[in-house]
């Protein structure tokens, strides 16, 4: 019995005290505070309420600040047009779990049901996505703590007790001046009926708050959303970066001008680069794409290259992959039809029976019309495999972190288009002879773009 009880203090630990602890104390894969001068950030847990939510919402519509809440799925659900209106008032909407439950007595399988089933009730009323999570009191288990959730959790820098009515709002609001400053997460609750907390505490808490709003209005400090503080957050870490990491970058982007010079490599629109190329021979074995063109060795390719430089930019400024992922598909998106029209346009691209090129995106691509295959094995594939995750190392939003998440997305893949898709999808102008009615023919980008997210948040890599 005694074994017993020790292997299930063990097992307890490890589940669930360590992860707390080290997300609470030390902020281990977790964002809970900020360090703007200007900015704070006020988060509310455990709404909407029909009664405080409504008066809070006007509160910070009155002094024109901006918040986040996380939201209960269940009580979200009995009021949509709450949950409506905090949308369409500019706040973000985060996840509190769908019942009101601590992760430490749920298996990871229940947590991600009441995730999804929360962020399912927010998408049917918004028509938008959430990927910002609190677990209830803060407290994760250990497949939080690994992000099994696929969430960024976000905990918080300061708390107040403002659950209890019996604080009162002269104390609180007392409380929250002396936090009141930039890069400050504050946690508060616009709803009482959690367990342990008092139904009228919210009251208070409004009352508290118009003083503090008051306060920062005359110190010039504003509260701001918390995916908003997030991105001030990494673009001032990319200001940032280490002498190591920039001498790095400097050597990789010399390199790269050097390869561009070697190769002669050309650049699809040079006020804005995106997607180098150059004309060469297809040296692998023969290929039958989906078409069904078939590509030889010996058939003129056009070889694909993102730039190196603007992917650093990206990653820089995006916070998650699915930033990043939207801002490259968005930059290849505008390219494609300038290369279309080129390869239908000038005699010596006539020939050129297709696009090809190497890169760590496991799916998407196929969004645009391109083929997905595996490399060959051997010494280019694994080559080639060493490059792209130095290369995701310096530019990806959580660098050398990536890779010990997912690793086995981390394999390059063989990209590839038919020239005729190309120009079918891209081209301003079709040829006459394959031409199709204007309306059939012409590309709608928009349309490219409806399952924007759902291409997004499966891209693994860049």
């Amino acid at each position: 019995m005694e074994k017993l009880l020790v292997w299930l203090f063990y097992l307890s630990s490890f589940y669930a005290f360590i992860p707390g602890i080290l997300t609470r104390i030390f902020g281990f894969r977790v964002f809970r505070k900020g360090s703007g001068a200007h900015e704070f950030a006020l988060t509310f847990d455990d709404g909407p309420d029909p009664v405080y939510t409504p008066k809070l919402l006007d509160l910070l519509k009155q002094y024109n600040m901006k918040a986040t809440f996380f939201v209960v799925g269940s009580h979200a659900e009995q009021h949509p047009d709450i949950v409506k209106r905090i949308y369409d008032e500019g706040h973000l909407i985060g996840i509190h779990n769908y019942v009101h439950k601590s992760n430490w007595f749920m298996r990871p399988v229940t947590v991600r049901k009441q995730i999804k089933r929360t962020d399912d009730v927010i998408y049917a009323i918004t028509g938008e996505r959430t990927v910002y999570y609190r677990p209830p009191w803060g407290i994760v288990n250990l497949f939080d703590f690994a992000k099994n959730t696929g969430c960024r959790i976000v905990l918080w820098s300061s708390m107040f007790n403002d659950w209890r009515s019996k604080i009162g709002a002269d104390r609180l609001a007392q409380r929250m001046l002396a936090k009141l400053r930039g890069g400050e997460v504050m946690l508060l609750h616009d709803c009482g009926t959690t367990k342990g907390a008092n139904p009228d505490a919210p009251g208070q808490m409004l009352i508290a708050l118009e003083r503090v709003l008051q306060a920062a209005q005359q110190k010039g400090l504003s509260s701001i959303r918390i995916d908003d503080m997030m991105t001030k957050e990494g673009k001032a870490k990319a200001k940032k970066l280490s002498p190591f990491k920039r001498f790095i970058v400097s050597i990789w982007l010399l390199w790269e001008k050097g390869f561009h010079a070697l190769f002669g490599l050309k650049t699809v629109t040079p006020a804005d680069p995106m997607l180098h190329y150059r004309k060469r021979a297809f040296t692998g074995k023969t290929v039958m794409m989906e078409d069904g063109t078939r590509l030889e060795k010996g058939d003129e390719v056009l070889e694909l290259h993102f730039d190196n430089k603007k992917l650093f930019q990206m990653g820089s400024r995006s916070r998650t992959e699915m930033q990043l992922a939207i801002q490259m598909i968005r930059a290849v998106q505008k390219d494609l039809p300038a290369l279309a029209n080129m390869v239908m346009d000038q005699p010596e691209y006539r020939e050129v029976k297709g696009l090809y090129a190497v890169t760590m995106i496991s799916r998407g691509p196929e969004q645009f019309g391109f083929h997905v295959m595996d490399l060959p094995p051997g010494w280019f594939a694994s080559s080639t495999r060493l490059y792209l995750k130095l290369l995701l190392s310096v530019i990806h939003p959580k660098g050398q972190a990536r890779f010990k998440e997912g690793s086995q997305m981390l394999e390059p893949k063989m990209l590839m288009m038919p020239t005729d898709v190309l120009v079918d999808r891209y081209a301003e102008k079709k040829p006459p002879k394959t031409s199709p009615p204007k309306e059939e023919a012409q590309p709608v980008l928009q349309e490219q773009m409806n399952d924007l997210a759902a291409v997004a948040s499966a891209t693994q890599s860049i």
